[in-house]
């Protein structure tokens, strides 16, 4: 049985296309889930767009931000049976010995290979993926937002985990695309005061992250850092895929403030970050997710405290995928959701 699948063939920019694939064969602790939706996320645009700075194992199926049902399991596969609905992490290929792994960190093993680069990914009616990331979807939780568990995991690990936000504090989000507003949002959730900075052209975006409580600017934040005590922001969340933004952050973080990195920009920096030591700040990279962040998080949409339907800009079926991507490259949409077909 062949399905449509969405498929990064070749580093070249513009090398995605549709193409027709077999139905996976799965391992004994696998399972084969049917998709419902898989969110775009900006990493497939950078690999359409070919700036990405990630090693890919061309041909691949895109898409790592998905959920669906099971459709079957492998022999040891245990606690998952068919028709269960489920959301999948991402890290698809892990070394169960390396020691990152050991403490649970697997998001951080060097080995680890991905779905949508480094093993095919959900764009498409069947994956294979290990019953080890699976989790559970509650039947209130449709899937067009379940499949988005992804990137608010990221969110989550960026504001919560790898930063100190506390109830009061003020904090400036750079970037407002889907994991900015989402970090901002999960900003708003943790009691902070959110500001989120962009272009005149993300007016469109800036919107969604005012409705979500945050103030909006556009251009130089440092009036609104500085408003309480002159002295700064608390905290500097960099979601921007710009390495400048980080000169920004140093400049608008109060002495012994913190700034938590999650956006990529592989440009070199090009600055003196001499305000790091003057200024006592703590800077931390935030990379991916792990189980617990998962389970926080699906607690998290299930119950309503958190809520995605804002930043969804339609849902397409594969074969439209041009469309999709287009939509979220232009900053026409923050985030666009596929079905396959």
């Amino acid at each position: 049985m062949k399905s449509a699948a969405v498929v990064n063939f070749a580093p070249e920019k513009g090398s995605v296309e549709v193409r027709e694939i077999e139905k996976p064969e799965i391992g004994q602790e696998d399972v084969l889930l049917e998709v419902a939706n898989v969110g775009v996320c900006g990493s497939d645009l950078h690999q359409w767009t070919a700036d990405h700075s990630w090693p890919v194992n061309y041909p691949v199926v895109l898409g790592h931000e998905f959920g669906g049902v099971i459709v079957e399991t492998g022999k040891e596969v245990e606690h998952w049976r068919e028709g269960d609905r489920v959301v999948s992490e991402t890290a698809a290929i892990i070394s169960q010995n390396n020691p990152m792994t050991r403490r649970g960190l697997y998001n951080l093993d060097p080995t680890r290979k991905g779905f949508g680069y480094g093993v095919n990914g959900a764009m498409t009616k069947y994956v294979r993926v290990p019953a080890r990331i699976l989790h559970h979807v509650p039947d209130q939780l449709p899937f067009e937002q379940a499949c988005l568990t992804e990137p608010c995991c990221v969110a989550y690990n960026a504001v919560v985990k790898n930063a100190r936000i506390e109830p009061g504090d003020r904090v400036v989000v750079l970037g407002p695309g889907t994991i900015g507003i989402l970090c901002a949002a999960m900003a708003r959730l943790c009691g902070a005061e959110v500001a989120i900075v962009g272009l005149a052209q993300d007016a469109h975006r800036l919107e969604i992250a005012r409705g979500y409580g945050c103030e909006v600017i556009i251009g130089d934040a440092k009036p609104w850092a500085q408003e309480r005590d002159g002295l700064g922001c608390d905290g500097v969340i960099d979601a921007a895929g710009a390495s400048v933004t980080l000169k920004i952050a140093l400049d608008l973080v109060r002495p012994a403030g913190w700034i938590s990195k999650v956006g990529w920009g592989p440009q070199p920096l090009g600055f003196n970050i001499d305000p790091l030591v003057q200024k006592n700040i703590t800077l931390q990279g935030s990379f991916s997710h792990n189980w617990p962040i998962w389970e926080r998080v699906i607690a998290l949409l299930s119950s309503g405290q958190f809520d995605v339907k804002p930043i969804i800009g339609g849902v397409w079926p594969v074969t439209e995928w041009h469309e999709a991507f287009e939509k979220m490259h232009k900053g026409e949409v923050v985030k666009s959701v596929l079905r396959p077909v």
